[in-house]
């Protein structure tokens, strides 16, 4: 019993000293069984490796900044990823827990269900309100379009949210207090695009969809002259949708001026919109909304959100 005892002690003392003669062998002068010369020349290379490594991630950064416009992009349009049909969105966005959804949900007259899509419409409207209208320095200057022209590189039209009227105003709860919800509709962005927009005398042509003849008619002052417009329509998208949809007004007109566009990224420049009013839609169903925006080279395709949007309302 006492030799099985002292054969485990004097294994422990072997591994506990071939441990400690790891960590550092005084006979060889060695630490975690490499000299001092043999870990200096180790420290040295990897010194030199990332220095190196270093070199060539700074060459490489500088050769793909080189080829960056901080105010442009290199491929536009129709050599774009994002190619030359805009796309559109809505507002409000649903909550983060609902981030993929498309239903618009509230009852009236309760402030907790609608809250939400409020606040999210003001948040975003402000925006524009807090905007600087005169621009300073380098920077590029908006300009009021109904009365001036653009005249320089740097400047572009300033859209005036104060011209919405006042039923879709945070005010006026943009209307979910009274069943009568407010969606705000836009454009998305592509740089340097331009609408090929339709003359608004031809709003009796047969040969345009009777919606885009409908805007286009609501459109039309002859007294104010031929005024070019993105038109936005907006419908229930099936038979049922249509019937309980109701009317539908649009803030401040039922299409976007072309002088807003392009957009070519100034500073201070914000994206035009519609609100879309919904007067008296029916209660207590879905209603599968769509609406789209009308020029000539714009094309709609509602699966890949091309020149459309979808969205769902449900009011209790």
């Amino acid at each position: 019993m006492n030799d099985t005892k002292e054969k485990i002690d004097s294994k422990q003392d072997e591994m506990k000293g071939g441990f400690a003669t790891f960590i550092w062998n005084p006979w060889k002068k060695e630490f975690c069984g490499r000299t001092a010369s043999s870990w200096g020349k180790i420290f040295v290379f990897y010194v030199i490796f990332y220095i190196c490594l270093a070199a060539f991630w700074a060459i490489m950064l500088l050769i793909f900044r080189s080829t960056i416009d901080d105010k442009q992009p290199k491929w536009k349009l129709a050599d774009s990823r994002i190619g030359t049909n805009p796309g559109l969105g809505y507002r409000p966005r649903p909550p983060r827990e609902r981030l993929e959804s498309t239903l618009i949900r509230f009852r009236r007259n309760n402030q907790k269900t609608f809250q939400h899509w409020v606040q999210d419409l003001t948040t975003f409207t402000n925006e524009y309100s807090n905007s600087n209208k005169t621009g300073s320095g380098g920077a590029a200057h908006p300009i009021d379009c109904e009365t001036s022209q653009i005249s320089a590189d740097n400047q572009f039209c300033f859209f005036d949210v104060r011209k919405l009227g006042s039923e879709c105003t945070k005010e006026n709860s943009f209307g979910y207090a009274e069943g009568k919800p407010c969606v705000l509709i836009k454009l998305n962005r592509i740089f340097d695009w331009k609408p090929q927009t339709y003359d608004p005398t031809d709003y009796d042509n047969p040969s345009l969809p009777q919606e885009l003849r409908t805007a286009m008619r609501n459109t039309y002052d002859q007294s104010k002259g031929a005024r070019r417009y993105i038109y936005i329509t907006c419908q229930g998208q099936n038979p049922i949708d249509k019937e309980n949809v109701g009317p539908i007004k649009f803030y401040p007109e039922p299409g976007i001026r072309d002088y807003y566009f392009p957009f070519r990224n100034q500073d201070n420049y914000k994206s035009p919109f519609v609100f879309a009013q919904f007067t008296n839609p029916s209660h207590g169903l879905v209603i599968n909304v769509e609406c789209k925006a009308w020029a000539k080279n714009i094309k709609h395709n509602l699966l890949e959100r091309e020149g459309s949007v979808h969205f769902e309302l449900s009011i209790e």
